[in-house]
């Protein structure tokens, strides 16, 4: 569970340069990953980003300062990274409830963040059905955008649901997705990590292009914003996500995390990973997930 040691030690490395000014960007380089692999696996298993983590650590650590020291509202402001006063105290007031000159008065509540330790557990017997898949490579056909890697998995963060809409109100993928057959026109959602050391990665929706695909000319769909992606031959563990809105999509990958890694032979690697948006699908079933994998080594 080498993948579990890593985070640890970026979990290790925020904590100990929570005075300096860094990032998840910053964390991951201190145990060799890509920030959107970092990000994605720091995510999930927390239930926040690390950007957030290391701003709820350093503000638990100004609120118990000022209770119980004799430093003033600025100094702790600028030690905990704030460039001004305004700045800090509506970061404080958001995440204590009470301003900083407030925190400094005996009596008044605080709230305490304390370090993350990570951990496995196996905990109530649940079930978790998946299968392996192994696949050639393959070619896709996608309208891609570019998005900030902190938006990856994180509650609240809306942009690829709502690109998914621009999608369907203006049709923008009905070009390609008429290359297939009726009864096959299932949509693809593909996360293409970068490759270089950026705080983005690209998102594409589109189709699966194979026997069944209509022939097409890639330049005019190329001058029309489409692109051709490949993967390579790949192993996958396939999930199904039930539910009706992307949050299932989360659940899933955090499972997959917390339940499956940690008890079985396969782990995650960075590749293009995929959902399948089926034409006709089960009741219930909101995507399947492809998720690359590899087996350990001993």
């Amino acid at each position: 569970m080498e993948w579990l040691k890593a985070m640890q030690e970026a979990i290790n490395y925020m904590e100990e340069h929570l005075l300096e000014n860094i990032n998840y960007v910053d964390a991951a380089k201190s145990v060799f990953m890509s920030s959107y692999n970092f990000h994605k696996i720091f995510t999930l298993m927390a239930g926040m980003t690390a950007n957030e983590y290391i701003r709820n650590r350093r503000l638990s650590l100004a609120g118990q300062e000022l209770q119980i020291g004799d430093s003033s509202v600025l100094d702790v402001a600028l030690k905990y990274g704030y460039e001004s006063p305004d700045s800090f105290t509506r970061a404080f007031s958001k995440f204590h409830g009470v301003t900083p000159k407030q925190a400094k008065n005996r009596g008044v509540s605080l709230r305490l963040f304390n370090p993350l330790v990570i951990k496995v557990s196996l905990e109530g017997g649940a079930t978790m059905e998946y299968r392996l898949e192994r696949k050639e490579s393959q070619r896709f056909l996608v309208l891609a955008r570019s998005f900030s890697s902190e938006m990856l998995q994180a509650a609240g963060q809306d942009s690829v649901p709502d690109f998914w809409k621009e999608c369907h109100d203006k049709n923008l993928v009905e070009p390609i997705r008429n290359l297939r057959p009726s009864g096959k026109r299932d949509l693809y959602g593909i996360n293409c990590p970068s490759k270089q050391e950026t705080n983005s990665y690209l998102y594409g929706i589109g189709i699966v292009v194979d026997e069944n695909t209509k022939p097409f000319s890639q330049e005019e769909l190329l001058k029309q914003g489409f692109s051709l992606w490949e993967t390579k031959p790949m192993d996958y563990i396939v999930l199904k996500s039930y539910g009706d809105n992307g949050a299932s999509i989360r659940d899933m990958w955090s499972r997959f995390f917390k339940e499956f890694v940690p008890q079985t032979n396969f782990e995650y690697i960075e590749e293009i990973d995929y959902e399948v948006y089926f034409e006709h699908r089960e009741d219930g079933l909101f995507c399947e997930i492809w998720i690359p994998v590899i087996k350990k080594k001993n």
